[in-house]
């Protein structure tokens, strides 16, 4: 069982969120207590939606830990906790109690120019071996940005903020290469995994999760890669 974490002062509200995905993966793992459990599509979705909302990540493990808390204090356990969707509700409300200033905070993110380069030739690699000539002109910019890798160390933000553009374009384009039957089938599969917790979301958590899942299964169909700088491993 973790420690229950103790209530945050400015101190604890780390806003260096590059280690976001795999510190909530980690931390919902040793939660869980059942070793390796692989977080789902929807799970990498509602992370992703948590990251871009600002929420830092001690808020997110505080309300991992009270979700589970709650599950083991009930009587009757049915099944285990298999999503993260099950914790949603409680991040939301430690979330709410965090104060706006500390949400912002930023520090140095601990890349080198060495990996920024790697992951965008990686990224723009993997455009190219996907065949699809409409992206390009997107490879080709990740290749510029690559060769200023030195300059975005200290520009972070701003590689970031081109990064989700591009990213932006990439999901238009990948839609628009699916057919009516993929794109019922990716609803469907979303509405499987979401059925569960329909009952645990607002309707705005909902909307964002569902858009995070479904531009992340676009991208996965025609094998075309995330960009974020969250996705450096």
């Amino acid at each position: 069982m973790i420690d229950l974490i103790a209530e945050p002062d400015d101190s604890n509200w780390d806003g260096n969120y590059f280690n976001y995905f795999t510190e909530v993966e980690d931390y919902f793992q040793q939660a869980r207590g059942t070793g390796l459990f692989l977080l789902s599509p929807l799970d990498w979705a509602l992370i992703e939606n948590w990251k871009n909302a600002g929420i830092p990540l001690e808020a997110v493990k505080r309300g991992i830990e009270d979700a589970f808390e709650k599950w083991r204090a009930r009587k009757t356990k049915r099944r285990l906790i298999n999503s993260l969707a099950y914790c949603a509700q409680a991040v939301a409300e430690v979330a709410g109690r965090v104060p706006a200033s500390r949400q912002k905070k930023t520090q140095t993110a601990p890349f080198s120019a060495h990996e920024i380069r790697s992951h965008l030739d990686h990224a723009s690699n993997t455009i190219r071996n996907s065949n699809i000539q409409a992206v390009e002109e997107i490879a080709t910019a990740l290749d510029a940005m690559a060769a200023e890798a030195e300059t975005y160390v200290t520009q972070l933000e701003d590689l970031e903020q081109r990064l989700t553009t591009l990213e932006e374009k990439m999901v238009a384009l990948a839609r628009g290469l699916q057919s009516d039957q993929d794109l019922l089938e990716m609803r469907r599969n979303l509405d499987r995994e979401l059925k569960p917790y329909r009952g645990k979301m607002t309707a705005d958590q909902l909307s964002m999760l569902e858009r995070r899942y479904l531009d992340t299964a676009l991208l996965e169909h025609v094998r075309l890669p995330r960009l974020s700088l969250f996705y450096i491993r």
